[in-house]
C-alpha cells in the first residue's frame, strides 16, 4: 500500500514532471519572475548539463535541485528537448541606451563573449542563449560568476569575467537583453 501511495504521488509524464518549472521560467519559454531565467530557446546541451547539475547536486538551487532528484538520465534528456522547443524569450522592448550599447559591443569583442555564445548570442552547446534573456537575471549571473558564488563545469567564465567592473556588468545585461 505504501508503494502505490508513493508512486501516485509523482506526475506520470514528462509534461507533467515540468509543469512546476515552467510555472516559474514559463509556459512560452519567457520568465515573468525577477531573476528567474527565460529557458525558451536555449541548446538542449546546455539544458541538459544544467538539469543534470542540479539532481547532482552541483548546482544547489532550490526547488529546482530538489524536484531534480530520482530523475534519469534519460529523463533529463527528454526535459531538455521539451524546453529547448519553447520559443526564444522576446527581447526588452525599450530602447537601448546608445553608449551603453557601444560599451557592450567593445567588452564584447574584447572578451570574446561572442565566440563560446555564438555570434547573435543565440547560444550553442555548453553556452547558453543570453539574446533576450531577463536583464535582471543576466546581471545576478555575471556578478554570480565574478564572485565565484556561481561556478561552472568550466571555469573560462570566471576567468573572462575577472577584469570586469559591475558597470561593465551592467551594460552587458543591458545590451544583451535587448538583442533579438
Amino acid at each position: 500500500m505504501l508503494l502505490l501511495c508513493a508512486t501516485a504521488a509523482r506526475p506520470a509524464t514528462i509534461d507533467d514532471r515540468l509543469a512546476p518549472c515552467l510555472a516559474c521560467h514559463g509556459e512560452k519559454g519567457q520568465s515573468l519572475i525577477p531573476e528567474v531565467p527565460s529557458l525558451g530557446g536555449q541548446p538542449v546541451f546546455f539544458l541538459t548539463v544544467q538539469l543534470l547539475m542540479f539532481r547532482e547536486k552541483m548546482r544547489n538551487i532550490e526547488p529546482m535541485t530538489g524536484m531534480m532528484q530520482g530523475w534519469s538520465d534519460d529523463e533529463l534528456r527528454r526535459s531538455a528537448a521539451i524546453i529547448a522547443k519553447l520559443p526564444a524569450p522576446v527581447p526588452n522592448q525599450d530602447a537601448p541606451d546608445p553608449a551603453r550599447a557601444e560599451n557592450a559591443r567593445a567588452l564584447v569583442q574584447q572578451h570574446r563573449c561572442n565566440f563560446c555564445h555564438k555570434q547573435d548570442f543565440s547560444g550553442e552547446d555548453n553556452a547558453p542563449r543570453l539574446a533576450g534573456q531577463r536583464e535582471d537575471y543576466l546581471l545576478k549571473v555575471l556578478r554570480e560568476y565574478k564572485n565565484n558564488r556561481r561556478r561552472a563545469y568550466d571555469p573560462s567564465m570566471a576567468d573572462v569575467l575577472h577584469p570586469l567592473t559591475d558597470a561593465n556588468f551592467q551594460d552587458l545585461a543591458h545590451y544583451l537583453s535587448r538583442l533579438k
